[in-house]
């Protein structure tokens, strides 16, 4: 197993919003002026871009981003990403990690608001982020104060290059549609709206892993801790997409075997403010929604008679007793009444 490496130096928005340029939950690289040397889909993998010394195709040497040739004439090239999720982006990262002499000296971004139509292509194109400058082998953070609704987004290099990572964090879109028969929807699936605030370890996996759609697809595909070497339990806490009040819980620990939980439980509150850090204090007294449940390996857990009678929730904290690994959380509600 490998440690997962994060960025130490992420603003806080890329820990608080859904990634919605990640392929993983449905993003697409519809179309490009030029992917000569790296197809303009390996911009959009949500694992860390990785650097294969030796490897080549027929075109050059194998870079994990999309990277366009040398342009020769007038102009610069751009791609086209349909978002995962229409939605709202509050942050980008523009990353040309193992891009050195081949990264664009410049890019900006544009949006447009086109659910009517695939392609993007004839949208009416609005600012995101204006040009700015890049370096090679770096994350670039801009943070964005465009308050519109985005379903495309058009990344420009000037005049052209590679870049590794495209990373548009936002605010999504519930999907009223994904209700189910009963009208529960998954208050903290990321494609909602659902985020995590702070978990105590990720050594192995991401928390955010718990709110991907589907089910994992591995072992690495899930959020999991350290051994536990000392007294205590590990921890998450998580943001609903809007409050409401939970009917059915999933707990899934699809791939973990010799390494799932011995037990969870849930515990939950109506937040009115706070920071962070403030949230990881306060969520070591929030009442109980799901009491202790023990848990087995690579199985789909369901509770429903389990949940204790609560008002409209906004966080939880969801607690593994005392480590190890789960592949996904399902908290199905309904949203409160404004």
């Amino acid at each position: 197993m490998a440690l997962i490496a994060t960025d130490p130096d992420a603003p806080e928005f890329s820990r608080r919003h859904v990634n919605l340029a990640d392929a993983r939950m449905g993003a697409q690289a519809l179309m490009a002026s030029d992917d000569f040397f790296a197809d303009k889909s390996r911009m959009l993998d949500p694992d860390p871009p990785q650097f294969i010394p030796g490897k080549y195709d027929d075109n050059g040497k194998w870079m994990d981003g999309w990277e366009s040739r040398r342009k020769r004439g007038p102009g610069h090239d751009w791609c086209v990403v349909r978002l995962a999720r229409p939605g709202v982006i509050v942050g980008v990262d523009l990353d040309t990690t193992h891009f050195t002499g081949n990264f664009p000296p410049a890019a900006s971004l544009e949006g447009c608001d086109r659910s009517d139509s695939d392609d993007g292509a004839q949208g009416n194109w609005f600012p995101l982020l204006p040009a700015v400058n890049l370096r090679g082998n770096s994350h670039h953070y801009h943070s964005l104060n465009v308050a519109r609704r985005c379903t495309h987004v058009r990344v420009n290099l000037y005049p052209d290059g590679g870049l590794a990572r495209l990373r548009l964090y936002g605010v999504p879109e519930i999907d009223a549609s994904a209700a189910d028969s009963e009208g529960l929807i998954d208050l903290v699936a990321a494609l909602n709206g659902g985020t995590v605030v702070a978990a105590n370890n990720q050594h192995f996996g991401l928390a955010s892993n718990l709110l991907r759609p589907g089910r994992g697809i591995n072992m690495g595909d899930g959020w999991e801790t350290r051994r536990r070497r000392e007294p205590g339990n590990d921890w998450c806490v998580l943001a609903l997409a809007k409050p409401g009040v939970i009917s059915a819980i999933e707990v899934d620990t699809c791939h973990f075997k010799g390494n799932y939980p011995d037990r969870c439980s849930i515990q939950a509150m109506l937040v009115a403010g706070g920071t962070s850090e403030s949230l990881v204090t306060q969520s070591m007294f929030w009442p109980l929604l799901l009491p202790e449940q023990s848990l087995t390996m690579d199985h789909q857990h369901y509770y429903r008679k389990e949940i204790l009678a609560h008002s409209p929730v906004s966080h939880v904290r969801f607690n593994i007793h005392p480590d190890g690994g789960v592949s996904r959380l399902r908290l199905r509600g309904r949203v409160a009444a404004a």
